[in-house]
């Protein structure tokens, strides 16, 4: 299958060195499928994302886009990609009409192709009925869609979409999966960062897993799971009862035991499935422990990072901010 993108060795350093946003880091996306990018924030996603889409120069390495050097030839890449970064880049006194107008307009389309663009678009992603409207009416929702639809006023061949959810509420969250989802039926080829678990396992054909600046994993979602073992146990119990809970379920557990002292929850690999379950029930209750709640689980994603990396996926910093322009046209 044909490769997209490729990306390899990307180093990218900042304070005069002593920030390493990514540390060697490769990977590649072939053409048609969507590759989800996850790790926190600080793990060097962003990075990529600026490098690829030719809004920073990494120190060394070397990646292309179609088939095009990012570094060599610049204004190549920028024919051919779309790109939808954290935060949406409209222009909050315009109407949703008029920003797409105006991206047509800087993507070199003609006035009347700006209008049938923009027309096609407003209609795909359901701002119809809002497109006279003032951006700063939008909700956050629409406001990543009509960034979105942005985006794709040039019908890119490869679209960057970086945490496209950020900020969103569920509700939200799931209508741009809906969004994105359809560009991808569509043929899309597409590399999508995020830290949300839920959004790279509805979403991606594979899985890179990066952490502080390089790629720790690769898979698709099921084989991800696959690699951290079978089933977990997990309890709730109050947090008085946390520490001898916790000793108890190490002895019935095959790996790592997680605690998340917050929620008094509990959770570990384990092999021997509901027997570990049954164990664990019996020794809680000779230890006069009722648990708030107790279940065997498949591991998530969520578990799986925690597997390969040993924190959660909210314990890092964010990456360095970066002055750049959304699109370079």
């Amino acid at each position: 299958m044909m490769k997209s993108v490729i990306a390899e060795n990307l180093v990218k350093t900042y304070d005069n060195g002593r920030v390493r946003a990514l540390d060697g880091l490769s990977l590649d996306v072939s053409e048609g499928t969507v590759l989800g990018v996850l790790g926190p924030n600080g793990a060097g996603k962003t990075t990529t994302v600026r490098v690829l889409s030719t809004l920073i120069t990494p120190d060394s390495g070397s990646a292309q886009v179609a088939g095009i050097d990012v570094i060599k030839h610049p204004e190549k890449v920028r024919e051919v990609i779309g790109l939808s970064g954290q935060y949406a880049a409209v222009d909050e006194t315009l109407t949703g009409w008029d920003n797409l107008i105006m991206f047509g307009r800087l993507y070199h389309l003609s006035a009347a192709q700006a209008k049938i663009r923009a027309t096609e678009l407003l209609n795909q992603f359901n701002l119809t009925d809002a497109a006279k409207r003032p951006i700063k009416t939008y909700s956050g929702g629409m406001r990543r869609r009509l960034d979105l639809a942005a985006s794709l006023i040039v019908h890119p061949k490869i679209l960057f979409l970086d945490e496209p959810t950020t900020g969103l509420d569920p509700r939200g969250r799931k209508e741009m999966w809906g969004v994105i989802k359809g560009l991808v039926e569509e043929g899309t080829t597409l590399l999508l960062t995020t830290q949300y678990l839920e959004e790279a396992d509805q979403l991606a054909d594979e899985i890179v897993v990066v952490d502080h600046g390089k790629v720790i994993a690769r898979g698709t979602a099921d084989s991800l799971k696959r690699d951290i073992g079978g089933e977990r146990l997990e309890i709730v119990v109050e947090l008085t009862d946390l520490a001898k809970s916790q000793e108890i379920v190490a002895k019935v557990a095959s790996g790592k035991v997680n605690v998340e002292e917050d929620l008094g929850r509990i959770s570990a690999p384990v092999s021997t499935g509901s027997r570990a379950l049954i164990d664990a029930a019996r020794q809680l209750d000779e230890s006069s422990i009722h648990p708030l709640d107790i279940g065997l689980k498949r591991p998530s994603l969520d578990d799986v990072f925690i597997a390969l990396t040993g924190h959660a996926a909210e314990e890092e910093k964010s990456e360095p901010e970066v002055k750049a322009g959304k699109r370079g046209r």
